[in-house]
C-alpha cells in the first residue's frame, strides 16, 4: 500500500469540478463542487447522530436505499439546515446535478456545510452546477467545500486486490464543530474497487468509529456530518462480498484514508495551534481505552493548558476521572511527549517532581502527545483533538454576521 496524487480522482472513472456561484462575496473563493463517476457505483454513508439532521442527510438516506450512487453535489456556504424550504432545495440541487450530467435524480447525492437556518438561494446552485466543468484538479474541489478550514484536507492509496491495482482516495473538510458522532465534517472518498454496498456499509461503520469518532476539536457535533464512499469496480477486481484476504486489504486501505483525513481535521481546528494525539495503553479493553482517551481529547481545559505550553496533567486525570470509564487512577502513569522529548509527570496516579521546563519545551512544537498508561491489561486506543486558543472565541464569536 502506498500512498498516490490526485485524491478524489485517483481511482479510475472518477471526474471532478468546482465553481464560484455566489454563495460568498468572495469571487475567488468557489463554493460548489460535483464527483462524478463515468459509471453506476456502490455505495454507503455515515451521518451525524445529531438528532436535528439538515436536509441533504435526509434525501440521501431515501437516494442510498438501494445501496447505488454515481455522483455528489455539494456546496459550502449555507448549511441548508433548518430552513424552510430545506428539503425543497436539496432536492433541485440534485435534480440540478442529475440533468446536467443526464443521470436519475435518485443517483445524485446531496452534501452542503455552512450557515444553520437561512435559506439555500437554489437558483445560484442550479446555475452554478450548470457552469461546473468536469475534469478539474480535485484540489478544487477540495477547496470548494472548505469553510474555516485553514488547509486542504486529501490523501490516497493504490494497493492491490485479485492481483488488480485499486486506488482509494478522499477529500473532507472541517474544522469548527467537530465531535463525535461525527463532528462539522463533510468527507467523500471514491475507489475504483469492486465491493459489494453491504460490504462497503458494514467497513464504513467500523471505521468510522475508530477515525472520524476518535476526534474532537470543541465538543460540538453538527447537523450536516456525513461520510460517503463511491465503489465503481473499474479496477476489475473479483467483487468483495464478503469476509477473507480482500475483505480485510480493502478494510484497511479504506481506516488509512479515513484516518490520515480524521487527524488532518483535528489539527486543523478552528484557531488551533497544535494537535494533541491521546495514547491510552495497557487498557483492560479497547472501549475503556477509548472512552478515557476521548475524553481527555474532548476537555477544554486541557486544550487550553496545552496552548499555554502548561503540563498541567491534573487536567488529564481529571478528564479520565468524569468519562465513566472504570478504571483504578492509584495505577496510571501519565506522560507528555513530542519530536522535543518525553516526560513522566505523573506516576501511580500521584504528582512526582519533574523538570517543568523541559516540559514546556516538550509542549511547544505542533504536535504533542499525551500517554496514559493504565497497568490494566494489553488493549490500547488512540484519539485526537487540538488546543483552545484565543482564535478560536475570535472565529466563533460573529461566524454568522
Amino acid at each position: 500500500m502506498k500512498p498516490v496524487t490526485s485524491s478524489i480522482t485517483a481511482a479510475q472513472g472518477f471526474s471532478t469540478g468546482a465553481v464560484h456561484c455566489g454563495l460568498r462575496s468572495n469571487p475567488e473563493k468557489k463554493e460548489l463542487a460535483l464527483i462524478v463517476s463515468s459509471v453506476p457505483c456502490t455505495a454507503a454513508a455515515v451521518y451525524t447522530s445529531n438528532q436535528v439532521k439538515a436536509a441533504p442527510l435526509y434525501l440521501n438516506m431515501k437516494h442510498l436505499a438501494n445501496g447505488k450512487a454515481q455522483a455528489i453535489t455539494v456546496n459550502s456556504g449555507n448549511a441548508n439546515a433548518c430552513a424552510i424550504n430545506d428539503a425543497k432545495n436539496a432536492l433541485l440541487q440534485a435534480e440540478a446535478a442529475a440533468k446536467k450530467l443526464n443521470l436519475d435524480v435518485e443517483d445524485v447525492l446531496v452534501a452542503s456545510t455552512g450557515v444553520i437556518g437561512q435559506e439555500l438561494p437554489i437558483e445560484k446552485i442550479v446555475a452554478g452546477t450548470d457552469a461546473i466543468v468536469l475534469g478539474q484538479d480535485p484540489l478544487e474541489s477540495a477547496h470548494a467545500i472548505m469553510t474555516t478550514d485553514t488547509k486542504v484536507k486529501e490523501y490516497a492509496v493504490e494497493f492491490e486486490l485479485d492481483g488488480k491495482i485499486v486506488r482509494l482516495g478522499g477529500i473532507a473538510k472541517g474544522s469548527g464543530m467537530i465531535h463525535p458522532n461525527m463532528g462539522t465534517m463533510l468527507c467523500f472518498i471514491t475507489t475504483d474497487a469492486a465491493i459489494s454496498s453491504e460490504c462497503l456499509s458494514q467497513m464504513l461503520k467500523a471505521n468510522v468509529k475508530k477515525t472520524f469518532n476518535r476526534i474532537s476539536v470543541d465538543g460540538d457535533t453538527s447537523t450536516n456530518d456525513m461520510c460517503i464512499v463511491l465503489a465503481n469496480g473499474l479496477a476489475g477486481n473479483t467483487e468483495i462480498t464478503g469476509e477473507g484476504t480482500d475483505y480485510e486489504t480493502f478494510k484497511t486501505a479504506l481506516k488509512v484514508v479515513m484516518e490520515h483525513l480524521a487527524i488532518a481535521i483535528a489539527s486543523d481546528g478552528e484557531g488551533a495551534s497544535r494537535l494533541i494525539t491521546v495514547e491510552v495503553k495497557n487498557a483492560a479493553t479497547e472501549d475503556q481505552a477509548e472512552t478515557l482517551a476521548m475524553s481527555v481529547a474532548s476537555s477544554s481545559l486541557l486544550k487550553a493548558a496545552v496552548f499555554g505550553a502548561d503540563a498541567n496533567w491534573g487536567r488529564v486525570l481529571c478528564a479520565m476521572g468524569y468519562s465513566k470509564a472504570e478504571f483504578d487512577p492509584a495505577r496510571v502513569d501519565i506522560y507528555f511527549a513530542s519530536k522535543n522529548g518525553e516526560v513522566l509527570v505523573c506516576k501511580a496516579g500521584k504528582g512526582i517532581e519533574f523538570d517543568e521546563d523541559k516540559a514546556a519545551r516538550i509542549l511547544e512544537p505542533d504536535a504533542i502527545e499525551i500517554i496514559a498508561d493504565l497497568h490494566e491489561g494489553e488493549k490500547q486506543a488512540t484519539c485526537w483533538g487540538c488546543d483552545l486558543t484565543y482564535d478560536y472565541v475570535k472565529i466563533n464569536g460573529d461566524y454568522r454576521t
